[in-house]
């Protein structure tokens, strides 16, 4: 594994009385990865994971727990992670923490940037070591790089697109990777719900997880049967909704307003997903308008929420670094209330767009940007942000409850 340089001469004295020889300066391991931005700059680091290139859009995450987790979000497909917190790999990896819910569409993330070296494992519910699951799951890692400086120059140009290369030998065709990240076309335009969707419909009954039993399983029969529209939903969402009662069963995101009301269902939720919600509208826009006239209560999440919002006559905008973190503060106008939050989304609902019937419900105390909406005479609504705390915190954890409030009420 490699281990970041360190400039340390050591002086061993000898326990035969012999004067102390200087041993040899620390070698520092080879760079054997390369960052290289749009605007051409090149990054030095240390190859980590899978070996290869990949193109993508960078982004910097905030959280200081949850790697795996936001590694697995679909949400981040096509996304080259920076991890602004340095010890990355602490807690090894497992089964538990995986999100994606579909696992043949993969991770979709096109690799991660660390500062420091791997962290080696010590939690007890550790499977496997962080670098051994980076190969497994073929994503490109890159360390030794200064974060800070990498999260700044984001936060000012904003989010880039590059090229994150790892070649063992060190031996990298520079100026065509920087002709392919020059090229690449970015998240603008991009339908990226179709790659991580289910292919067809499936049921899920898991349930949230208790230590140290494990998930929990819904039980029973009077169940509110809730038809999950999948843009990239995360298992701790499905988890959640299952907790309140809800028998779920997941649909592709291209399905028809038809078939969905064929299954009868009580409820429709709108999962979190990646893209240009604009692109991704074009084909779930009319399903959606659909849905909402037909009276059923609706609440979506994340892509869930841009998709609502452009189906009820609103527009969504690219962010300049985007949201990704679990230390967000969100205002509910509802209760008055701020509650820490978890996010991650690189466009936004253009709250000036709202039409008259939709109710602004809650804001980003960080810029003010838009994070949830509700209709006025209709049982629907939807927030920006990952109430389900995977990783992050639970604050928000009342919007699925709220969500069954509104199930029953429409069953009654």
């Amino acid at each position: 594994m490699t281990q970041l340089p360190t400039n340390a001469y050591t002086q061993a004295p000898s326990l035969s009385g012999e004067s102390a020889k200087p041993i040899a300066k620390w070698q520092e391991p080879p760079q054997t990865a390369r960052l290289i931005l749009q605007d051409g700059t090149v990054i030095q680091g240390f190859g980590l994971g899978a070996t290869g290139v990949s193109v993508g859009e960078v982004c910097f995450n905030t959280a200081m727990t949850g790697y795996q987790e936001i590694l697995t979000d679909p949400s981040y497909c096509n996304q080259i992670i920076t991890f602004t917190f340095p010890h990355i790999g602490n807690v090894g990896t497992n089964k538990e923490d995986f999100e994606t819910s579909n696992a043949e569409a993969g991770t979709g993330i096109r690799g991660c940037i660390l500062r420091a070296d791997i962290t080696a494992p010590s939690n007890y519910r550790s499977q496997e070591h962080f670098n051994d699951w980076l190969i497994k799951n073929n994503i490109i890692a890159i360390s030794g790089i200064d974060t800070r400086a990498l999260t700044t120059l984001i936060r000012e140009k904003g989010m880039q697109n590059a090229v994150i290369a790892h070649s063992p030998d060190e031996k990298f065709e520079l100026d065509k990777l920087k002709q392919q990240a020059a090229e690449w076309p970015g998240l603008v335009g991009m339908d990226l719900a179709r790659e991580v969707t289910c292919k067809a419909p499936y049921e899920w009954h898991e349930s949230l997880w208790q230590w140290p039993d494990g998930f929990g399983k819904a039980e029973g029969d009077d169940f509110f049967h809730v038809v999950v529209m999948d843009f990239g939903v995360k298992r701790n969402i499905l988890r959640c909704l299952a907790a309140q009662n809800c028998r779920l069963t997941i649909v592709p995101a291209s399905t028809s307003a038809p078939d969905i009301l064929a299954l009868h269902p009580d409820g429709v939720f709108l999962s979190n997903g990646p893209g240009d919600p604009a692109k991704t509208g074009e084909y779930v826009v009319p399903v959606l308008q659909e849905l909402i006239d037909n009276g059923l209560p609706i609440f979506g999440i994340c892509l869930g929420h841009q998709m609502l919002a452009l189906a009820l006559g609103a527009k969504t905008v690219k962010m300049h670094q985007g949201h990704h973190g679990a230390n967000h503060p969100v205002k509910d106008f509802t209760t008055g209330k701020v509650e820490i939050t978890s996010m991650n989304h690189g466009f936004a609902v253009d709250a000036d767009s709202l039409p008259a019937h939709v109710e602004q419900t809650h804001i980003s105390l960080f810029d003010g940007s838009n994070c949830g909406i509700r209709v006025k005479d209709k049982p629907v609504f939807s927030v920006q942000y990952h109430p389900e705390a995977s990783p992050g915190p639970q604050d928000s954890h009342y919007l699925f409850a709220r969500f069954a409030k509104l199930l029953q009420s429409s069953k009654e």
